[in-house]
């Protein structure tokens, strides 16, 4: 897996990317080996259900969490994500007074599941696991 924030190959597309680093693995390691780019980066999957992130982090306030975040200038996308996920999780910590730590990740991607994620790169993400390990 490979964040595309930050990757120094942002003049491709996220697809592109992938699809040319799967050529190079799967020279060596054949069908055993798969590149999933995710864009912007993997901190999106904590954005998958408010619920998750709102007991994880102990949300309090009356204003959920997206709607705090759009108050403090942060932009989403189509399906209602920060278009910068990392710096989102970073705001909402820093207001809870939380460390930002991969305990907190854990806790959030336990509750979130890939089965009825709409992100088309955790789509392909899970059935590339499924098809790899099955059920």
């Amino acid at each position: 897996m490979l964040d595309f924030q930050g990757c120094g190959q942002e003049h491709e597309t996220p697809l592109n990317l992938e699809a040319s680093l799967d050529e190079q693995v799967q020279r060596v390691w054949g069908a055993r080996a798969k590149v999933i780019v995710i864009s912007p980066e993997v901190d999106i999957w904590l954005w998958g259900a408010d619920n998750a992130l709102h007991e994880v982090l102990q949300w309090r306030k009356a204003t959920p969490i997206r709607d705090w975040l759009h108050a403090q200038g942060f932009d989403f996308d189509v399906q209602g994500k920060p278009r910068q996920p990392k710096e989102a999780m970073e705001a909402v910590c820093r207001e809870q007074r939380l460390p930002r730590s991969s305990a907190i990740y854990e806790k959030i991607t336990g509750r979130i599941s890939l089965q009825h994620c709409t992100d088309p790169t955790f789509q392909r993400l899970r059935r590339q696991l499924l098809g790899w390990f099955g059920h």
